[in-house]
């Protein structure tokens, strides 16, 4: 397999072409999908808008756009950009964290920020190009030996295939719900009690990249040992019997505890500033992801049959964030916030829904791998 460092980014040579009269009255983009019939028309839209395209030598930039009317005759000239997603299963060469490796299994420490598998706006950069790098033999598994899914800003532990029979096991396990996975979560609130959250979670129904409880949704359940309690927040130990997207993070909103850092499922602007020192007021606002740290994993060795366990030490980031807690008053057993912040207040922009939170999507669904066969957990 060729290295992504040996690959160029060259735009492919100008295409000339002259719009025939029978499309005269289409929109260009239009036009150009029923002429170029290889690129879609998507492709075409963004070539359109980066001055790529010229209608009559005058640019997409400046005077066309996808909508620009053609009555036929018009001379286009194109310069085809590179299809990004051609440099998805490229390898690169991208540091890992290795916690475990051996001939058949490989544990790695993510560090938050870093996408775990190719996707729309994250076609480089991600954990499966550098899986390739570190060991090109994984071409020959199917998405380089990736079972399961982080999201793109929670850190932590994640077990990756070197084999296709280790593969196979793996997910066999995933589904089985047999592989033992433990994470560190501070929420906003004061959480006095240990629990479990049983509740199904689907795709919500008006907004499709975010997840919601769902009573058409997949089972999901969470349980949550509270660990420290602080002024306005909780440092909870989190334990999932099931790998729902974004599972923890939904499950934490539903309590009305929603992560602390959590663009998607927050409390948005609600910020009680009042209530925190200057200290934690710079540590929380300073914190740009959500605060979720896979420390533990464990599972059946697929070659040994095993059991093996892993655990890390937090993400300094949310260590820092605990140490300026730390320094708060701690609350007495049964007091809120005080006045002037209601954790159940309804956001506008959506990012946390308060009262609401429990409210079930009727039209949700569960969207996993597209082909379905692998656990969907991007927590």
């Amino acid at each position: 397999m060729q290295d992504k460092s040996d690959i160029t980014a060259e735009l492919k040579p100008e295409v000339k072409l002259s719009i025939p009269m029978r499309l005269g009255g289409e929109r260009l983009d239009i036009a150009l999908q029923k002429m170029l019939p290889q690129h879609s028309r998507s492709r075409l839209q963004s070539w359109i808008k980066a001055g790529l395209v010229t209608l009559n030598n005058e640019s997409g930039a400046k005077q066309i756009t996808a909508k620009t009317k053609v009555w036929g005759g018009e001379q286009v000239s194109i310069v085809p950009q590179a299809d990004p997603q051609a440099q998805a299963f490229l390898p690169e060469n991208i540091v890992l964290d290795i916690v475990f490796e051996d001939d058949t299994i490989l544990v790695i420490n993510k560090p938050a920020g870093l996408v775990v598998h190719p996707a729309a706006g994250n076609w480089s950069g991600t954990l499966l190009n550098a899986l390739l790098h570190h060991a090109p033999q994984l071409a020959d598994v199917p998405r380089a030996g990736i079972v399961h899914r982080l999201d793109k800003d929670t850190s932590g532990l994640l077990v990756v295939a070197k084999t296709l029979e280790a593969q196979t096991s793996l997910v066999r396990q995933l589904q089985a719900r047999t592989v033992k996975r433990e994470y560190r979560a501070i929420v906003w609130g004061q959480l006095w009690r240990n629990g479990t959250i049983n509740q199904p979670i689907g795709r919500h129904s008006h907004a499709r990249t975010k997840m919601a409880i769902s009573r058409t949704g997949k089972p999901a359940i969470t349980h949550y040992e509270v660990l420290e309690r602080f002024g306005v927040h909780t440092y909870l130990r989190c334990q999932l019997e099931t790998g729902r997207t974004h599972q923890i993070r939904v499950h934490m909103q539903f309590l009305k505890a929603p992560m602390l850092g959590d663009p998607v499922y927050g409390i948005g602007n609600i910020i009680p500033h009042k209530l925190m020192t200057q200290t934690l007021r710079d540590a929380v606002s300073g914190f740009n992801r959500q605060a979720l740290h896979a420390v533990k994993l464990g599972l059946i060795h697929p070659k040994t049959s095993e059991f093996m366990e892993w655990q890390i030490e937090l993400a300094d980031d949310m260590k820092s964030l605990l140490e300026a807690m730390r320094h708060e008053d701690q609350p007495l057993e049964g007091e809120a916030f005080g006045d002037g912040f209601d954790i159940s207040a309804v956001d506008e922009n959506g990012l946390y829904v308060g009262e609401d939170a429990g409210d079930f999507d009727f039209d949700g669904d569960d969207e996993g791998w597209e082909d379905g066969d692998l656990e969907d957990e991007e927590i």
